[in-house]
Parts: C-alpha cells; sequence; structure tokens
C-alpha cells in the first residue's frame, strides 16, 4: 500500500491567473470562462481566476472583471483572484469577487528593489486593504513568492518566511501560500519547511505553489502531502512560468497531479479524463506546446502496444 492512500488533497486550478498572464496571445473573455468552468465541471472547488492589476501591466488579466461577471458560478466552488492595492480590492467588490488574494516576495534583495522596504514591512502595508475587505465582506488570503528559494538570494532563511507569516498573521491573514515561484524547491526542504510551519502556526490554513522548473514539482507536491499540507496549487496543461526567473516554466500540470495522486491512491475529486481534456484545449488556445505529460504521452494506464 502506497504511504499516500486513503489521503485527500485540494487543489487550486492557477492556470487562469498564474498560467495565462504570461502568454504571449492574450485569450478573449469568452475563451476565459470556457476553460475556468470546464475546470470546475471536472471537479476543481478552488479556481483562480485572475488579478485586478493595472491592464499596463499586466494585459493578459485586463478582462478580469468581466470574467467574474460572465461565469456561471457553481454552489460549493472558491473563486479568487490576485490584489495588489486598494483599487484592487474595490474592483473585486464591483464585479463580485469575494475571495481575493495579496502577494509579497520573501526575497528582500527583490523587494527591497522594486519597493524599497522589506518583505514583512510591505505585508504591514496591506493592514487598511485588509480591514476594508471586512467591511466588503471579502476573504482574504497572503502569498510569499520565493518561499524555497530566489535567483537574488543564495538561500531564503526560514525565519524571513516566518517574519512575513508574522506580518500577515498581524494583519489578520491567516490563509497563506508559501510559492516556489523559482522553482528552486526539492522534496527534502519542502518536508523540513512544512513541518516547521506545521508546528508554529497551527492556526494557518497553508497552500502549496510549486513551478516545475527543474522537474520536481510532483515531488515536492508529495512532500508536502508527507508532511501532512493538503491543498495544492496547480494549472491547466502547465501553462505559465516567471518572466524574470531564467528558464521558468509554468505551475505544474493540472492532469499531471490529478494522474500521479491517483496512482498514489490520493483523491482529488477531479476527472482525469476531463482535466486532460481542458489541457488540451488550453494548448489549442495559447497555439504552442505546453508543459505537460498528459498531454506528451497520455494516461499510464490507458497504454497499450501492439504486438509485432
Amino acid at each position: 500500500m502506497s504511504l499516500y492512500t486513503g489521503k485527500t488533497i485540494t487543489l487550486c486550478e492557477v492556470g487562469p491567473r498564474d498560467g495565462l498572464q504570461n502568454e504571449q496571445k492574450i485569450l478573449s473573455t469568452d475563451e476565459k470562462v470556457c476553460l475556468i468552468e470546464r475546470a470546475v465541471s471536472s471537479g476543481f472547488k478552488v479556481v483562480e481566476v485572475g488579478s485586478f492589476m493595472s491592464p499596463k501591466a499586466v494585459p493578459q488579466m485586463a478582462d478580469t472583471d468581466e470574467v467574474f461577471r460572465r461565469l456561471t458560478k457553481a454552489p460549493g466552488v472558491e473563486y479568487r483572484a490576485l490584489i495588489a492595492n486598494m483599487k484592487g480590492l474595490e474592483r473585486a467588490a464591483d464585479c463580485g469577487c469575494v475571495k481575493t488574494k495579496l502577494n509579497v516576495s520573501a526575497s528582500e534583495t527583490h523587494n527591497l528593489k522594486n519597493l524599497n522596504c522589506t518583505p514583512a514591512e510591505s505585508v504591514a502595508r496591506f493592514a487598511p486593504i485588509v480591514e476594508a475587505a471586512k467591511e466588503k465582506k471579502i476573504e482574504v488570503s497572503g502569498s510569499i513568492s520565493m518561499a524555497f528559494g530566489s535567483p537574488w538570494d543564495s538561500e531564503i532563511p526560514v525565519s524571513t518566511v516566518c517574519s512575513i507569516i508574522d506580518a500577515y498573521l498581524a494583519a489578520g491573514v491567516t490563509e497563506i501560500s508559501l510559492s516556489d515561484a523559482s522553482g528552486q524547491a526539492y522534496p527534502g526542504q519542502v518536508y523540513d519547511i512544512c513541518e516547521e510551519m506545521k508546528k508554529r502556526y497551527p492556526e494557518v490554513k497553508f497552500w502549496l505553489h510549486f513551478h516545475n522548473t527543474r522537474g520536481l514539482g510532483i515531488a515536492n507536491i508529495l512532500a508536502g502531502i508527507e508532511a501532512g499540507f493538503t491543498n495544492f496549487d496547480s494549472a491547466f496543461a502547465g501553462v505559465g512560468g516567471c518572466p524574470f526567473v531564467p528558464g521558468a516554466t509554468g505551475n505544474v500540470a493540472s492532469e499531471d497531479v490529478v494522474h500521479a495522486m491517483k496512482g498514489c491512491g490520493v483523491h482529488t475529486g477531479i476527472d482525469l479524463d476531463m482535466a486532460i481534456e481542458t489541457a488540451r484545449r488550453v494548448a489549442e488556445a495559447v497555439g504552442h506546446p505546453t508543459d505537460s505529460s498528459m498531454l506528451r504521452a497520455g494516461r499510464a494506464d490507458r497504454i497499450l502496444l501492439r504486438k509485432e
């Protein structure tokens, strides 16, 4: 019996935001709505629809407001979006988005260069946004990018990550994602950090977000499961990438994760065939091959070679 048999995890489909925001081709609003609704139909209970950023900075996400308005929202499904400031929160409220996410980099070098403040100081500035969100009955979660490593720093000390979590908690945010945007995480490290986080912050609902830059996305998810974590991000067809990280790829492909979990006896509640079909449509929409093993080779349990 597998070490993981019988466990249940929740996957958030982040392809509509973290995947499509890095694609050169900008999909239409109708295409985005269709892909999101297909993901929900396949069993995803959490979807990151888009982001309320400046259209000039992220043109791929300029229509997130309209996507929210057009979606036929399924009961029991959480539709969330990334925000950066009060204006983003206002846009979320105007289009009916009731779950938002803030983000900060765990790399002090990165944060100081971009925002001229430490990561913890950045999070402290989120407090007014969190208060305003409460008044609007909008939930706020937090994300820490580069939590497992950064191209600008030799390492990211766990103490730095903890200082950011402490700042989020002080601002009233108790749902936090640890993100490997640079794709530098490895299983032993993931397990150790997750064990530490569970001990220090039992009150926090954690998510793990892995990019598959070095082919360790699924291995890192399994390490997280072994440490007791149950919430993970993935992106349909493995689309996306990080424009400022050398050689970066997108999040680990949703269909690949579902396939691997099925083989390990882990319950995801997601229909694998439907997830593969959604990924195929995504690849067709963006117009290029994507980082998806399922699209490249198919399900392992469906391979039958002809006898010569």
